[in-house]
């Protein structure tokens, strides 16, 4: 007597991936629609789970053009063109071929995919480092700066001393460390894109909670970008304590 498909789908669902191989020889010849249909399901997802492997294989170019150094550092910010709240930086170090699936430049993650990452980051790095520059801060040295520094903090933060630095698109001055500037780095290099990803949610976070404090800007939805709800926002209430005023300058 044949197995019940819903017995089937338990194999494959609590199956490894070597298992899974001798699932498909085991019911290869059951000619039932839902085995079949069973069987095309995970090697579809082995297909998917092989491509996205070979992305993000694509994605360490740079780690292993300087796999000579033990310690690669990514770093990325976050905020840099927002209206209100601090610019937010991240340093990562992973470890050599450390896989994080889906791991990708920050902006083209949802918040929850985020959320995700942002903790499996956290669980495998060797080191992670946050900075972060006020507002009151970008307004007196311009953003800018307020970045480099940012960055230069979140460094100051791993607790280990990296042996180069993979920066999005900059050169981070006043640091004594070899540095890699990449253009659209946080795509094509999984420690930025770790750092992105590190920086966004930290900062995202905080404006949240700054928006349980100044409800009526809606920091929680824009994240203090120039939203036409942020502008409308920005212009009935005036600025709060966060506003940059280089920023807003234009605005009011």
């Amino acid at each position: 007597m044949s197995e019940k498909i819903s017995i089937i789908r338990q194999r494959f669902e609590s199956a490894n991936q070597k298992q899974v191989q001798g699932l498909y020889q085991k019911y290869a010849k059951d000619t039932r629609i839902g085995v079949q249909n069973l069987i095309c399901k995970y090697k579809k997802q082995e297909e998917k789970l092989q491509e996205e492997r070979e992305r993000l294989e694509g994605m360490r170019e740079f780690e292993h053009c300087y796999a000579a150094c033990q310690m690669i550092c990514g770093i990325d910010e976050a905020g840099r063109g927002p209206l209100a709240g601090p610019v937010v930086a991240g340093a990562v170090i992973l470890p050599e071929d450390c896989e994080i699936l889906y791991l990708n430049d920050s902006k083209k993650l949802s918040a929850k995919k985020r959320e995700k990452l942002y903790d499996e980051i956290m669980e495998k790095a060797v080191a992670t480092g946050v900075g972060m520059a006020s507002p009151a801060r970008i307004d007196e040295i311009n953003i800018l700066q307020a970045t480099y520094e940012a960055m230069r903090e979140a460094i100051g933060k791993l607790g280990v001393m990296p042996e180069i630095l993979l920066n999005d698109a900059v050169t981070i001055p006043e640091v004594d460390i070899c540095q890699v500037p990449i253009i659209k780095g946080d795509a094509k290099s999984v420690s930025i894109a770790a750092a992105s990803i590190l920086a966004k949610v930290t900062r995202d976070r905080l404006m949240v909670q700054y928006d349980e404090i100044l409800p009526q800007y809606g920091f929680a939805k824009h994240k203090g970008y120039g939203s036409a709800e942020h502008i409308a926002a920005l212009k009935k209430y005036g600025p709060s304590p966060i506003h940059r005023r280089t920023f807003i300058k234009n605005v009011l």
